[in-house]
């Protein structure tokens, strides 16, 4: 067992989410990361535990939670990074794409926040970051994402409420809303260009900064950061 603190990150294969594993390592974690190429896409190590799986399934939640204590004792921290983004005029959007959002964006946060949430509680300890979107409460012109920030925009609601659920316990619930990050899912994004008016695009280590500053600022709970460039000021 190790006396290092330990962070779960889903959706760790790529983008922002491998970029949030080095991140973590390289500030001393012990990491389980998981994705559904997760042993494909990184190394494991003493530090590092990897699993693949759909994180909208309650058994992928429930290894990740229980390889966090068999291996490292604790979950200190959880980054609710796994997600997926679609954008389509309303009338246009399907069963189908409501409930790929729906699984992937919102039971992946419910069931492994639940496991995390119950063993946080044991150490009256913890800290839970879940990566959003700017969009959902600075909607833009010509992005159309309205099913998509239902889940995202929900997420938001559920960190506030949390926060006040479990501040008598020692546990801290804050989201990172992401505007444009150079990442893949961004790089044929037509509109990419209009969502922000900085003209250089956020990169992976803004938002890895924003989520390790959440991890570690013991006082901040309930809070949605931005990372968006001031995108408000170019809505339209």
């Amino acid at each position: 067992m190790s006396s290092k603190k330990t962070a779960i990150i889903t959706g760790a294969s790529g983008g922002i989410g491998a970029g949030l594993v080095e991140g973590f390592l390289r500030e001393g974690y012990n990491v389980v990361a998981t994705s559904r190429e997760a042993t494909r896409k990184l190394t494991a190590s003493s530090s590092l535990v990897l699993l693949d799986g759909d994180i909208g399934k309650q058994q992928t939640a429930a290894c990740a939670v229980e390889a966090a204590i068999k291996n490292f004792a604790t979950v200190d921290v959880l980054v609710n990074n796994a997600g997926i983004f679609l954008t389509k005029p309303f009338i246009d959007f399907t069963t189908e794409d409501f409930d790929a959002l729906f699984s992937t964006n919102l039971l992946g946060f419910f069931y492994i926040t639940q496991g995390a949430v119950k063993e946080m509680l044991k150490q009256k300890s913890g800290c839970v970051v879940s990566i959003t979107a700017a969009l959902a409460d600075r909607p833009i012109a010509g992005e159309n994402g309205s099913i998509s920030m239902i889940t995202k925009g929900g997420l938001n609601s559920a960190t506030q409420n949390l926060a006040i659920e479990y501040a008598k316990d020692g546990i801290r619930f804050n989201a990172v809303a992401p505007g444009v990050v150079d990442t893949q899912m961004h790089r044929n994004d037509p509109n990419a260009s209009t969502l922000q008016p900085t003209v250089k695009k956020a990169t992976v280590k803004d938002i890895v900064d924003a989520v390790l500053y959440l991890a570690k600022a013991g006082h901040v709970s309930g809070e949605i950061l931005h990372v968006d460039g001031a995108a408000p000021a170019r809505r339209w």
